[in-house]
């Protein structure tokens, strides 16, 4: 088992990195500097101007610390790693079981159901701490349930999109009735990014951000390739099959963390900037609080409902990683999506 490494977040705008020996250096100004052994880690991440010594680079090659690169706001710009790791076979196989509708639709299908299955619980579960009965996420609750249903039988990929595109809907419809604090700064009504234009979806893309960056490195460490999926389409410098297994994470850790960080007031309105275009950024103070937030979630505990094995939230993505490179050996019928109880 993958021992849980920690992720370094630098986003102190100007900030430098270097090697010293086995250790990173993060050079916060001319004066002051931080040092860590490189085998805390196993990658960092750096928001907006923040620059790597080439000396660093590949020393975190060798180490195998994936270095990513994003925007001040969460978008991704760049990746250093090293080598491809893993089994040239488990790829191939990969590439094909991609290529063949049938064997695509069941790893979308198997990743539909443990989405919406895990979306329906958040909304279960935020229902039932309300005071007063909410007709509309009970109906919400309804369609999601009968959703997980008509994903018992085997369906084309386009119809399975259709359906995930249908069930986010309907979710998201009613995202707005879980914000029970800070109603009057946090307001939800759909879905928007690229850029996101209220406070919510601000935070819901920079911690979906945060996700993936997490699931391709459980997708490169047992070998498989992050941008050969089977739910999502493929596109040039598009993380497919990590957008595929993030989906199974969205709600119930993604989504409750952003909901979390409102309800108790552990962000604030004052902590977000909006451009003349429209568009709402994150200031450094909110987004240290919520990476602060997302490695704490990380160390929880909890039962994998299919090995049965006691782990921290952060191991999740690399034992479904490894879940569905067996799937893809041949190794298990079909893959088991995460399914949160």
């Amino acid at each position: 088992m993958k021992r849980l490494l920690n992720t370094l977040f630098i986003s102190t705008q100007g900030a430098w990195l270097s090697q010293e020996g086995e250790n990173i250096v993060v050079h916060l100004d001319k004066e002051t500097s931080k040092k860590f052994p490189v085998h805390l880690f196993e990658s960092i991440v750096c928001f907006g101007r923040v620059s790597a010594t080439s000396p660093l680079m590949g020393f975190c090659a060798e180490k195998g610390v994936l270095i990513s690169f994003f925007s001040e706001q969460g978008r991704f710009l760049a990746r250093v790693d090293g080598p491809v790791r893993g089994n040239v076979l488990l790829r191939r196989r990969q590439y094909r079981l991609a290529d063949d509708e049938k064997a695509a639709s069941d790893v979308a299908r198997s990743v539909l159901i443990g989405k919406i299955a895990n979306s329906r619980t958040v909304l279960m579960r935020s229902a039932r701490e309300r005071t007063e009965e909410s007709p509309a996420l009970a109906s919400a609750v309804k369609h999601l349930d009968g959703t997980v249903q008509d994903l018992g039988k085997p369906l084309p990929l386009e119809i399975l999109r259709g359906k995930e595109g249908d069930a986010a809907r309907h979710y998201f419809d009613v995202f707005d009735r879980l914000i029970l604090a800070q109603k009057d700064h946090f307001k939800f009504t759909t879905r928007n990014r690229r850029p996101p234009t209220d406070k919510v979806n601000a935070l819901l893309s920079f911690v979906y951000t945060l996700l993936v960056h997490d699931v391709i490195s459980a997708l490169e460490g047992v070998g498989l390739d992050p941008a050969v999926g089977y739910l999502h389409k493929e596109r040039p410098g598009r993380p497919s099959l990590a957008l595929d297994l993030m989906e199974e994470f969205r709600s119930w850790l993604a989504d409750r963390l952003v909901l979390s960080l409102i309800n108790r007031r552990q962000i604030y309105p004052d902590g977000f900037t909006q451009s003349e275009s429209g568009a709402v950024y994150m200031e450094d103070t909110t987004r240290k609080t919520v990476l602060a937030e997302w490695q704490a979630r990380k160390q929880d505990e909890l039962t994998h409902p299919y090995t049965e094995e006691k782990m921290a939230i952060g191991l999740l993505p690399h034992v479904q990683a490894r879940l569905l490179a067996r799937h893809i050996r041949g190794e298990l019928k079909s893959y088991p999506p995460f399914v949160w109880k």
